[in-house]
């Protein structure tokens, strides 16, 4: 009996030290699946099928939780997810606003957040939130590149009126400072608003050469489409957020022949053969596409997709440190993103460092135009 029951607890802790080898790695996922952010939120998601199912040699566990588009059930989410589920990992929101909540939760928990949304932080504030996106200062500098290249002299502003869109209201303005582009008039309005008749009257009576508009998924078609309505003929650039499907959906003729930067991702037929981001893209986009039909490929898709290309990187390094479900293994995680080196992606060459955790420089970028309700690399 003695002998059975030594054989019995030595079963057990083999079994247990095996578990524990070969444990799972838990990655939560927060994204708006529902509410007027889930534009970004389902292309989003839908990047995860390119995933592969172990990485490191350890099997991949995604729990994928909605937001609804509110930072609140976001927070909650991300609360649930660090206490309960004991993720190791967290990878949200695809919305500025949700994801500043998911960033307090990733920072008291210690868990390494990617982030989806390009969001602005103080400096301090994002120890433990790394960016998937490029930052608003790399892409306001690819606007104000084209504007200066295609001759405009004044710019007007109609954006956001929260953080998202004061910092590119900031960066844009500096930069476009600097290269002798004057902004004649700033309007703002909330995500929530469901007219910008006045803003809009407003900057298009200043006579600008050309508008920067700011606003996210499926909010930017409404502000665009009510420029043009108000006959508004010069050059109407958007933001990355706003590079979704949903934008041409909603904004149809109204949105043919304006400007949206983006990552290079969705058009890496125009990429140089020599680009480094060039094969990972076109990888991207002829899976994608192969998943959900021709010409549904999207910058946050690309971003999910470039998340397990980061993570391919670094989850080998911090497997040599400590093993899954563990604080020492999310602090591994963390020394892991910060020392990764250059890690080429299909928006650029990501390399993050202890100071730098957007990690994306100017080659992250590209202007897109839209033509006959498609995308297409901008000239020059």
């Amino acid at each position: 009996m003695k002998k059975i029951f030594k054989a019995s607890l030595l079963a057990s802790a083999l079994a247990l030290a095996s578990n524990v080898a070969h444990a799972d790695i838990n990655i939560g996922v927060i994204l708006s699946l529902t509410g007027p952010g889930s534009g970004l939120g389902i292309p989003a998601k839908n990047g995860f099928a390119l995933w592969p199912e172990s990485i490191g040699g350890e099997k991949i566990k995604l729990t994928i939780l909605d937001d609804a588009t509110d930072p609140t059930m976001a927070s909650k989410n991300a609360r649930r997810l660090v206490t309960e589920d004991k993720v190791d990992l967290l990878i949200g929101s695809a919305s500025v606003p949700a994801t500043l909540t998911i960033v307090d939760v990733a920072a008291e928990s210690q868990t390494v957040q990617l982030a989806v949304a390009p969001v602005e932080l103080p400096e301090g504030k994002d120890t433990w939130t790394f960016r998937l996106p490029q930052s608003t200062a790399v892409m306001a500098g690819g606007v104000v590149d084209h504007m200066k290249k295609n001759g405009v002299k004044t710019f007007a502003f109609l954006g956001y009126s929260d953080s998202y869109g004061e910092n590119w209201l900031k960066e844009t303005a500096r930069l476009a400072k600097q290269a002798g582009i004057t902004m004649t008039v700033a309007e703002r309005f909330g995500r929530a608003d469901t007219s910008v008749t006045a803003q809009a009257l407003r900057v298009v009576s200043s006579n600008p050469d050309a508008i920067l508009v700011v606003a996210s998924g499926s909010g930017a078609a409404m502000p665009h489409k009510t420029l043009i309505e108000r006959g508004y003929k010069g050059k109407i650039y958007q933001t990355h957020s706003a590079a979704s499907r949903d934008l041409i959906r909603l904004g149809g003729k109204d949105v043919e022949g304006s400007f949206v930067v983006s990552g290079p991702a969705v058009v890496p037929e125009a990429l140089a053969d020599s680009n480094p981001s060039k094969k990972l893209a076109a990888d991207f986009v002829q899976r994608y596409e192969k998943q959900y039909g021709a010409g549904t490929r999207n910058l946050f898709a690309a971003h999910i997709y470039d998340a397990q290309l980061i993570l391919q990187r670094v989850i080998p390094e911090a497997l040599k440190k400590a093993k899954p479900g563990t604080p020492a293994f999310r602090a591994a995680l963390k020394d892991a993103l910060e020392n990764s080196g250059s890690i080429p992606i299909s928006q650029g060459v990501m390399h993050y460092t202890a100071k730098d955790h957007f990690g994306l420089g100017d080659d992250a970028r590209i202007m897109l135009t839209i033509q006959n309700g498609n995308w297409k690399a901008a000239a020059p």
